[in-house]
This record gives C-alpha cells, sequence and structure tokens, in this order.
C-alpha cells in the first residue's frame, strides 16, 4: 500500500513538473470558439493524476505572474460573439468607480462592473457602434466624460450614458500653431488617421499615427464645445520628438506618454509637448502599441510575437528596467495573437483584499480575455 501511495505521489510530481511556468496537456481541439467551449472550469477530478495533466497554465516573472482567467473571459456578452472577430480597441476606466470603457465594432460601446462580471451598452447613437480605436474617461469641470477616438472618421466627446456633446473631425489646415500640421491637414492628399486620446489638465490629446503626418494633437473646450486646440507637434520621422506610428497616448503624473509603435519606443512628453526621454529597456522588435499604469508599474503591449513567442507579449515596466514579460499564448488562450491593448484591473473584495487582473483587446484575430495575477 505504502509502495503503491509513493508510485501516485511520484506520478503526481512528475506530471506538476518543477518548471516556474506549469505545462498542461492541449486542449486546442476542445477549444474551438473561446466564448462557446473554451471556459470550462475542471472543479474536481476523479484521478489525481487527470488532476495533475490539467495543472494551470501561468506565464510571466517574479511578482507578475498570470493565468488565464476563463470565467471572468467568459463574461463577455453572447450576443457580441458575433462581433469579437472585429475588435481593435481597447479600455479605460473611471478611478472613483472601477467601471472600465471600451467598444466592440458593430455592437457599440460598453461599461464592464468594477469586479468584470458585467457588460452593459451605453447610448443609441449609431456613431458609437463605429469602432473605437482609442478611449478615455475623464473629469472635465466636475462633469464625468469620455472620449474616443475613431480612426478615419471623428473624435467624440459624450457623457456616460451615451449622449454625444462634440464631435471633432479632420482638421483643415489652419488650426494649429504647428506649421507641418497645418500644411498636412490642408493638403488633399491627408487622411484623418486617429488612433487614441487622453485628457491631461483640461486639454485632450490625440495622437495622428495612422497618417503621414504622425502627429500630437490637442482639443480644448470652450463654453461646452470641444473643438482642436492650438498645440500640435511630432511629424514622421526618427528625431526626439518626432514619431513613427504614434499608436497610444496616455496621461501620466502630469506628463504625456505616447507608444510609438514602429520604432518600438514609449515616450515621455511634458503637457506642453516638450520631449523629455524615453523608456529603456523595451525589448528589441516590440511595436508597442499602448501604455497605462497600475501598482506602480506601467503595462504595455507589444502588437505580435517576437521570436518563437506564441503570441504578441505584455510587458510590465518601471521606465527603466522590465519586470516582467507576459506571453498570454502560453496559456492556450483561443484566437489571441496580437494584442492591441492590455488593461490592468484591480477587483477590491467586500473584505478590503485586491486582485490585479489584466483585460486584453485582442487584434487581427479578434479576442477579448482576462489574466489573473497568480499570488
Amino acid at each position: 500500500m505504502i509502495k503503491k501511495t509513493t508510485r501516485t505521489i511520484f506520478a503526481l510530481w512528475m506530471a506538476l513538473g518543477l518548471s516556474h511556468s506549469l505545462i498542461a496537456q492541449s486542449d486546442h481541439d476542445h477549444h474551438s470558439h473561446g466564448h462557446k467551449d473554451g471556459h470550462h472550469h475542471d472543479h474536481g477530478s476523479k484521478d489525481a493524476i487527470h488532476s495533475a495533466k490539467k495543472a494551470k497554465l501561468v506565464t510571466g516573472q517574479g511578482d507578475f505572474v498570470f493565468s488565464w482567467d476563463q470565467e471572468l473571459t467568459a463574461a463577455f456578452p453572447k450576443d457580441a460573439i458575433e462581433h469579437e472577430p472585429k475588435m481593435h480597441g481597447g479600455f479605460n476606466e473611471d478611478p472613483e468607480t472601477g467601471i472600465i470603457y471600451t467598444g466592440i465594432p458593430g455592437y457599440g460601446l460598453c461599461s464592464i462592473s468594477p469586479d468584470l462580471t458585467k457588460w452593459t451598452t451605453i447610448g443609441t447613437d449609431e456613431r458609437l457602434k463605429d469602432n473605437i480605436h482609442g478611449i478615455v474617461f475623464f473629469v472635465h469641470k466636475g462633469q464625468k466624460l469620455l472620449a474616443i477616438a475613431q480612426e478615419g472618421k471623428r473624435v467624440l466627446v459624450l457623457t456616460l450614458d451615451g449622449k454625444i456633446v462634440s464631435e471633432i473631425v479632420k482638421p483643415t489646415g489652419n488650426e494649429f500653431k504647428f506649421k507641418e500640421a497645418n500644411e498636412y491637414f490642408a493638403s488633399k492628399d491627408s487622411n484623418f488617421g486617429v488612433t487614441d486620446v487622453t485628457y491631461l489638465n483640461g486639454t485632450l490629446y490625440v495622437v495622428h499615427g495612422y497618417s503621414d503626418g504622425d502627429f500630437a494633437l490637442t482639443i480644448k473646450e470652450k463654453k461646452g464645445t470641444w473643438s482642436w486646440g492650438k498645440l500640435a507637434w511630432g511629424g514622421k520621422g526618427d528625431k526626439p520628438g518626432q514619431f513613427q506610428t504614434a499608436h497610444g497616448v496616455y496621461a501620466h503624473e502630469g506628463y504625456i506618454l505616447v507608444a510609438n509603435r514602429a520604432a518600438g519606443q514609449v515616450v515621455k512628453f511634458t503637457k506642453k509637448g516638450t520631449f523629455v526621454e524615453i523608456f529603456d529597456a523595451i525589448p528589441e522588435g516590440s511595436l508597442v502599441c499602448n501604455v497605462s499604469y497600475k501598482s506602480e508599474h506601467y503595462f504595455m503591449n507589444a502588437l505580435h510575437a517576437i521570436g518563437e513567442q506564441k503570441s504578441a507579449p505584455i510587458y510590465v515596466h518601471t521606465s527603466k528596467q522590465l519586470t516582467s514579460t507576459i506571453v498570454p499564448g502560453d496559456l492556450s488562450i483561443p484566437n489571441l495573437t496580437n494584442i492591441h491593448q492590455a488593461w490592468p484591473h484591480i477587483v477590491t473584495d467586500s473584505d478590503g483584499s485586491k486582485q490585479l487582473y489584466i483585460l486584453v483587446h485582442g487584434w487581427n484575430k479578434g479576442k477579448f480575455a482576462v489574466l489573473k495575477l497568480e499570488k
């Protein structure tokens, strides 16, 4: 009896392995679609060895090791699943309530409850069903608002119930105190390649990376109406302050951070557009799409896999040092290869305990997923 028990323990130990990243047997055939049959939890195996083979997959290093939370991923609205492959946007949240905002092309603008269990559509305006490539929650003159960047079309400012306050369309070429921007938008060959938007001290900042112009632009409010401000900077190039696809923009601690995608950079500017620095230690080949901040760290994602990675990576970073590389592809999440944005979010339980998650907005094949910090 003792020998049999010993053999069973040894077999279980071998199944679990010694590696920090647990490797379970593949369930790819079972996961034909992440929301139909990819969110099953094995809550109790009759066989210990079978349970070991189903060991949880993890990815990351140090204090930032994550697993796939299949239950919260499955909270994605069932009637939006047909639109999921078109997902090509990002997230932002109200820090006071913990409510997260995002968009699903063809479905609409959505809020996600602070505990990540419930999605709700916002507003009835058909413009909200266009792709929301970038989004920001902000408080302006005491009012909570959202701004969304819809590439090729517009920037919208709206209330939290979906009422559109202002629609800002392509500049005509006389708005800015920046010659290069005015010349670009005055040209008949110019386009409106807005990709993301953020807010700082009364001003909306928009990046315009899907264009030959490649600028950072500003939008200001006057008497309740939002329109183009005078400040603009950048332009296509590799000099300090220029861009090679300014894709994501994020305000933090009084500065403006731009994810300069093709250059693989996160660039820091003052609110007046003065170049400050470039983040150190971002792996070569990283097409950085977006950047955000939580738990005393920046979170940023590359667009696609680098080398032998199974998916695009997510980086946890201090601005000087890379802390953890998270590869969702190691978690066998169906359809998640390229990543458009990764958003860190903390859920606070009734007892005051906190849990860190990362919301992932996939691209190309389209995918929403939730990663959970392992403790």
